[in-house]
């Protein structure tokens, strides 16, 4: 059950200070679930399509064994409360830094990134994983660029942050201090490097991941007013 806990102490925090008076979080889950579950589902469905396809698996030993269309339910939790727990980064840094430190610098820095993955993506159209994720995230970066939205420099702020944890929970499940990776990945279908034990192609899944969450989540803040909401065009 290697696995579940890992989920289970991923939110536990973030949950446990939902209910705190500044940031109340629960006040802004009529926005926030409806944008996991958006994102959740189509990257549920990736991630069912490259388990079939031998792109990545999952370690028995680690599992609880109950599986959802072949899927094991640890990994579907993970696409609930590694979002969960990053909003609410992304929400307390909001609420506690009022300055955007990258408004200037996220749009020309996402245009540069895209623009690399995209090459990249291409140069490697060969590696499910790599080209996959590169292409996906070059064309959602791009996409962000177009519709510049107020939020993206606090966004970049809050995924620099969420990396820390990040690292920590993606080094578990790939195998840091562990006999055997919770989760496997084929290196034939991704670049093989690796920081540590986890893929680079892991962090631009994150990046995507990530944002995908934060752009349905003031999506749906912006038709479903929540409480405590920074104002994000005015700082």
């Amino acid at each position: 059950m290697t696995y579940l806990i890992i989920n289970v102490l991923t939110i536990f925090v973030p949950l446990l200070r939902s209910f705190e008076h500044r940031i109340n979080m629960v006040s802004k889950w009529k926005a926030l679930f409806p944008a996991i579950f958006v994102v959740g589902f189509i990257f549920i469905v990736w991630d069912i399509l490259f388990m079939e396809m031998g792109v990545w698996g999952f370690t028995e030993e680690h599992l609880i064994g109950i599986n959802i269309f072949g899927l094991p339910l640890e990994e579907m939790l993970f696409f609930l409360t590694v979002p969960y727990a990053c909003l609410f980064i992304y929400e307390v840094l909001n609420y506690f830094t009022k300055r955007d430190f990258f408004r200037a610098f996220a749009r020309p820095l996402f245009l540069l990134l895209s623009g690399l993955l995209l090459v990249l993506g291409l140069l490697y159209i060969q590696k499910w994983y790599t080209s996959v994720t590169f292409l996906l995230t070059a064309g959602w970066l791009l996409f962000l660029v177009w519709r510049n939205p107020a939020w993206l420099g606090r966004f970049l702020l809050s995924y620099l942050v969420a990396l820390i944890p990040f690292f920590i929970v993606n080094g578990v499940l790939t195998g840091t201090g562990l006999d055997n990776p919770v989760v496997w990945y084929n290196d034939a279908e991704n670049l093989g490097i690796r920081l540590g034990t986890i893929p680079v192609e892991d962090i631009i899944y994150g990046l995507l991941l990530l944002s995908g969450n934060v752009y349905f989540y003031e999506f749906f803040s912006a038709r479903f007013p929540v409480q405590n909401k920074v104002n994000l065009a005015t700082n």
